[in-house]
């Protein structure tokens, strides 16, 4: 079943990040991530942008494609314009992608302030004129495509306000929602309660929302996402519970499935962040059931 078929079912959807690979390591990835075949909705593959090493976000959702995965194109607006857009879109669809992630940038400046706001921010405006008239089968300059690309597009959000979500975010939610957004991913969820508070602010939306999950594996981690992504998104319990447990992956999955139980009564779907361990997916989706 295809991710847009699964949120209109609204059945509960897991989907997964993986990394690009670097170079041409796309077979590796593959063989990765085989155990999760049939298991899992999506896989998602960001554009990195890493100075001095090639990275393939196209090539990766193509080879997804041909390997009977539904693939996700996670794209940014900020930096494009709709020309750049445009392009992206065509080769996507020329390549078989039918879905979208929009971003508006890939990189985050912390606290609360309009800034960070804006990360998550889509540039609706270019984004959804550009997706709007290659659907109608026509390019922004009116020239007649081929084939008129048909895609699902998810925008991110910010959850971590709880029930003080700013008024500037629920107004582009339902600006997004009234351009055609099919689904909202959020940013990484920890905790239920916080996350409760912010489902029911959003609610009358009436959008599918995905909460992401970020596996973290040890209290190295944890305290590496907070230095470095966002002080305080790994809570302290959640760190201290890894750094005293002797087995850290059976702590962690703990920590995951507590979360994704959780999450089963306030939203639609998971979205799951491995940080470079593709490979151990099928755990956490063993000790789920999934």
């Amino acid at each position: 079943m295809k991710l847009e078929e699964s949120l209109k079912s609204k059945r509960f959807i897991v989907t997964s990040e993986i990394q690009p690979p670097i170079g041409t390591g796309v077979q590796d990835l593959v063989r990765n991530i085989d155990k999760i075949r049939g298991r899992i909705d999506a896989l998602t593959v960001p554009e990195l942008k890493i100075e001095g090493l090639v990275t393939d976000t196209m090539g990766t959702c193509r080879a997804l494609k041909d390997q009977k995965f539904d693939p996700i194109l996670q794209t940014t607006c900020r930096e494009k314009t709709r020309i750049d857009i445009q392009d992206h879109l065509i080769k996507a669809s020329e390549a078989g992608i039918e879905n979208i992630l929009a971003f508006t940038e890939d990189y985050r400046i912390t606290g609360d302030s309009l800034q960070e706001i804006m990360f998550f921010h889509v540039d609706s405006g270019k984004l959804f004129s550009v997706v709007e008239n290659l659907q109608e089968g026509h390019d922004i300059a009116g020239r007649e495509l081929l084939v008129k690309p048909k895609f699902c597009v998810g925008s991110g959000i910010d959850s971590s306000w709880g029930k003080k979500v700013p008024d500037m975010e629920l107004k582009e939610m339902e600006e997004l929602a009234g351009l055609g957004t099919q689904y909202f991913l959020t940013t990484p969820v920890f905790d239920l309660d916080s996350f409760n508070q912010f489902m029911n602010r959003v609610g009358p939306i009436r959008i599918p929302v995905i909460a992401e999950i970020i596996l973290v594996r040890s209290a190295e981690m944890g305290l590496f996402l907070n230095k470095h992504v966002k002080p305080g998104m790994v809570p302290n319990h959640i760190i201290e519970k890894l750094a005293k447990s002797p087995d850290k992956e059976k702590a962690s999955i703990e920590i995951v499935s507590d979360l994704v139980k959780g999450l089963k009564d306030l939203c639609q779907g998971v979205h799951f962040i491995p940080i470079g361990a593709e490979d151990r997916i099928s755990k956490y989706l063993d000790a789920l059931k999934l």
